[in-house]
């Protein structure tokens, strides 16, 4: 079966490569770096030639407003375009849990119509929404620092580790389409504070955690409901502890 990976040399990208691989499937990883660019559509048609499945992966390389829009509306219009004529039979992309309820950030704006397109494209696909990675703690703690100071709200969220996030990929991209969403987190419910101080306590890092439920995630107010899996979703393995105990 050949599967082509867009995104396939990021972070979760490297990953699902890899698994899939190891499932004896031919697997090719598609970005820049290898000649395919979804946003000019340079040579989308060429790597998509004789793809039964398609998972697309890729993060737009800016989150503001209008560079977003521009990566998810763009290229989600070329990769559906691009699949119907090589009668491509299964697109999962991976998508952001919470992504319809957070309508006051561009990012998920931008998200949100990537899912539109999927859905309208004709191609049989199945949306992958994922909560928080671990492996962007840091990146929150960030944003969140004034000076020394780390402020970060005690909502709770349910972070997840790149490594389920490609093990659960593999296994859904073998599977049929079901033209709908799954979501899919980590194994147990953490406050976005108790998370990062523990993450940053483990890295041996200074900065002071403070929790501040006034303090906004990347922009946004958030609750206990925002990051979270309103309804089933498929859990990973790893927990934040065991996950930190692997870096």
């Amino acid at each position: 079966m050949k599967i082509v990976v867009i995104g396939g040399t990021g972070l979760i990208g490297t990953k699902l490569v890899g698994n899939l691989r190891k499932l004896g499937h031919e697997v090719t990883p598609a970005s820049p770096n290898s000649g395919v660019n979804t946003i000019t559509g340079e040579g989308l048609a060429e790597v998509l030639q004789g793809a039964d499945i398609v998972v697309d992966v890729a993060n737009s390389p800016s989150f503001e407003d209008t560079a977003v829009m521009h990566f998810f509306e763009t290229a989600g219009k070329n990769i559906a375009a691009a699949e119907k004529i090589a009668g491509v039979k299964h697109h999962i992309a991976l998508s952001v849990v919470g992504t319809e309820n957070l309508q006051d950030s561009g990012y998920f704006r931008a998200k949100l119509v990537q899912e539109n397109l999927i859905k309208a494209s004709g191609t049989p696909y199945t949306i992958v929404r994922a909560t928080q990675f671990f492996e962007f703690l840091t990146s929150i703690a960030h944003a969140a620092t004034e000076g020394e100071t780390v402020r970060l709200t005690s909502a709770l969220f349910q972070p997840i580790a790149a490594e389920d996030v490609a093990s659960i990929l593999a296994t859904i991209s073998l599977e049929k389409p079901i033209n709908g969403i799954i979501d899919i987190a980590g194994p147990q419910k953490i406050s976005l504070y108790d998370a990062v101080a523990t993450a940053l306590s483990a890295k041996q890092d200074t900065r002071k955690v403070v929790q501040d439920d006034k303090s906004a995630y990347f922009g946004l107010v958030i609750d206990d409901q925002s990051l979270t899996p309103q309804g089933n979703a498929q859990l990973g393995v790893l927990t934040l502890q065991s996950w930190l105990a692997t870096q």
